[in-house]
Parts: C-alpha cells; sequence; structure tokens
C-alpha cells in the first residue's frame, strides 16, 4: 500500500513539473522571450526553446557559445555586447542591453534583442552567467514608425506654417488692409480681412473701397472659388480688372457683366461672388449689383436688416445673364455692411443662424468707432472661420458737414 502511495505521489509531480514546463514554455513564447546559460569554465552553453527561436537557429545545431556570439550581432553593435559582458562580471547585479542580430550569415533579418543578464556564481567566485533573452522588434519598429510619423507631422506643420505666412504676405501685398478707418467724402469706412484659421483654406476673398473719378465712391467685396496660391492669384486678376474697368465710370450691374465675361474667358474653371456699387455722398444713394453674393446688411435707428437682393449669378456660372441694378438711398447715421459668405457661414450651424448672428452684431456697430466694432462684430458671431476666410466692409454714412 506504501508503495502504491509512493508511487501515486510521484506520478502528481510529475504532472506538476510537466504543467509547469508547458505554462513557461507558453510564457516564453507569448513574450518572446527565453532564458540562456554560459559556463566559463567548462564552456557549456543553455539555451531555452525560445531562444532558438529569436536566434532564427535550428535546435539541432545547439546553441551558440559566448565565444562566438559576437559574430552574429550586427558589427555597429558588437561594442554595446563587449560592455555588456564586462558589466555582468564586474557586477553582483542583473545588467541589461539591446542590441541587433541577424538571423543566419548574410541575412537581411535584423532583430532587435533586450538583454537581461547576471552573474552565475559558485564556490570559486563567478562561473558564468545567465539571464533572459528577448526579441523586442516589433516594439522598436512601432516605436520608430511612430517617431517618424511625428517627425513627419511636425515637419508637415512646419511647412504649412511657412506656407501660409507666404500667402498671408502675398495677400498684403496684393490687397493691404488699411489701418483703422478710410476717410472719404461723407463717410467713414471700415475693413476687415479675416483668414481662415486652417493654412489650407486661405482663399480668394477680396475688397474694394476708392474714390471714383466722378465723384463717386466704388464698394466692392468678392470671393473667387477655391484655396491656396491659385485663388490668391485669381482674386488679384479679378480685382485688378476691376479696379481698371471701374474708370469707365460704367455702372455697377455692366461692371459685372465684363467681369463675368473675363471669369469666363480668362479664368477657366474658376467662379467668383461679388458686390460692387456706387456710393453717391452728395445723394446719399447706393447703387449696386450683386454677382451670387449674400445681401447687405443696412442697420437704420438700431434696426438691422438685408438690402432686397438684384437679380445676379455667380460671375464664371453662364454667359449672358443680366445683372440688375438695385438702388438704396441712404440716412446719415446709417451703417451699411457688405460681407462675405464666409463670415456667417459654418458646418457646424445652419446658414441662417449665421445670418441672424451678423445681423444682431451689426445692431451694436457705432459710426464713430466703426474700426474697433467690426472687431467686437467678429467675436459676437464665434470668431474667425475655421474653414474659410471672409472680407467685411462697412460704411457709415456721416452728415453733410
Amino acid at each position: 500500500m506504501v508503495d502504491v502511495i509512493g508511487a501515486a505521489e510521484l506520478l502528481g509531480h510529475e504532472s506538476d513539473a510537466e504543467m509547469l514546463a508547458v505554462r513557461l514554455a507558453h510564457a516564453q513564447r507569448l513574450g518572446n522571450m527565453g532564458w540562456a546559460e554560459w559556463h566559463l569554465h567548462t564552456g557549456e552553453t543553455i539555451w531555452s526553446d525560445q531562444v532558438y527561436v529569436i536566434f532564427g537557429r535550428d535546435p539541432g545545431e545547439g546553441p551558440i557559445a559566448l565565444p562566438d556570439l559576437a559574430e552574429h550581432v550586427e558589427p555597429g553593435d558588437v561594442a554595446t555586447l563587449d560592455r555588456l559582458m564586462w558589466s555582468v562580471m564586474q557586477s553582483v547585479e542583473p545588467v541589461q542591453a539591446e542590441f541587433r542580430i541577424r538571423r543566419g550569415p548574410g541575412s537581411g533579418d535584423l532583430r532587435d534583442l533586450r538583454v537581461v543578464l547576471e552573474p552565475l556564481t559558485g564556490p570559486e567566485g563567478t562561473i558564468g552567467m545567465h539571464g533572459v533573452i528577448q526579441d523586442i522588434t516589433g516594439r522598436r519598429r512601432a516605436e520608430r514608425m511612430v517617431s517618424e510619423s511625428r517627425r513627419q507631422l511636425l515637419e508637415a506643420r512646419e511647412r504649412a506654417a511657412e506656407d501660409r505666412h507666404v500667402m498671408l504676405a502675398l495677400r498684403e501685398a496684393i490687397l493691404p488692409e488699411p489701418d483703422g478707418c478710410l476717410d472719404l467724402p461723407r463717410t467713414r469706412i471700415a475693413v476687415r480681412y479675416v483668414p481662415a484659421e486652417k493654412t489650407a483654406n486661405l482663399g480668394g476673398d477680396w475688397f474694394e473701397a476708392a474714390p471714383a473719378p466722378d465723384g463717386r465712391q466704388l464698394l466692392a467685396i468678392g470671393d473667387v472659388s477655391g484655396h491656396g496660391l491659385p485663388a490668391i492669384s485669381r482674386m488679384a486678376q479679378l480685382r485688378h480688372a476691376l479696379v481698371g474697368l471701374a474708370m469707365t465710370g460704367q455702372a455697377a450691374n455692366r461692371l459685372l457683366d465684363w467681369l463675368n465675361e473675363l471669369v469666363l474667358h480668362q479664368l477657366k474653371d474658376t467662379t467668383a461672388t461679388a458686390i460692387i456699387g456706387h456710393f453717391d455722398p452728395r445723394t446719399r444713394v447706393f447703387a449696386w449689383g450683386q454677382a451670387g453674393n449674400l445681401s447687405p446688411i443696412l442697420v437704420r435707428d438700431g434696426v438691422a436688416s438685408q438690402l432686397p437682393q438684384p437679380r445676379g449669378v455667380l460671375l464664371g456660372a453662364a454667359s449672358g445673364s443680366p445683372y440688375e441694378l438695385a438702388t438704396t438711398r441712404l440716412q446719415p447715421g446709417d451703417l451699411l455692411l457688405m460681407f462675405t459668405d464666409g463670415l456667417v457661414e459654418r458646418r457646424t450651424r445652419d446658414i441662417d443662424v449665421g445670418l441672424d448672428l451678423a445681423m444682431s452684431a451689426a445692431r451694436k456697430l457705432e459710426g464713430h468707432d466703426l474700426d474697433g466694432g467690426l472687431d467686437r462684430l467678429l467675436a459676437d458671431i464665434g470668431g474667425p472661420n475655421p474653414e474659410d476666410d471672409a472680407c467685411l466692409l462697412a460704411v457709415g454714412v456721416l452728415g453733410s458737414a
């Protein structure tokens, strides 16, 4: 009976040992790590099964002896291996290092290893070393990919910032924004160009406010389709053409006819919106036309409303479509706000909501502080548009003095 019990206990211990070995092998495989021993006096080397996998070595060839290990290490990392060997022989604590190996002579299969070693001691002192070898190739490759992605992202941001600086500088050269209000007869005029927050969305919004040869004032805003340098270039062509055509003294709707033909025949695959008007300071009549642009907002006696919109299609949309001329008689104290769609259009809200915000903010504009009032108006409607730039042109009508 005793022999039977002893045999059962022995079988139980063997079963536990086998289960532990299986679990250990499983852990090594999942962690892609194994253990190794090198005995200095006997030259014996012992590897676990997973170390053979890490080195891509047939177990039938046996483990790599310590003197031959350097032959499998990437030449640039041999000094790291030497320092590791020296450190483990001088220390009683575990030491570690990372280096690269190649699986097989001349192999292109380069692996990153992390090795932790500690001295193997006996009665006569250090007799060898043992430790853990882990293949961390996947981890290091992922880290290098993340690092490279961060580097490329940083470079892209730097290029984008530089491109934005160049485009804004070019816009400023083409379309300098006046400092403060413009002093024209019987009016006070303030303008704003508000660039999009995103670099790639700097576009072709423009304005013009200047005296005409016949004593009227040319007031215009517009927006050329597209973004970036091409849109800025087309914006410059359109605005310069308007300045030249306006010298003819023709009405605003006739100027829109000519600009439409210009866009159709000279600016291929381009469309543009615009409002062009003439303000006569003697009669206070504002005669204007529009091409696909939202109507100006008129503020009179604290009430804001949009002017009735005359007929007109996008510039570049069709040939031969007439542009209607509208006339509005302004009064002393009136404020007229012309703007491009980037002021009120947002992806996150309906355009009617943006228009309501703009009219509510326009009611607060004051003729004596028109320049500062535009800044407050922009803040009230949510600040710069992330997706599109905008132009604003505000006209305050003064008395006869």
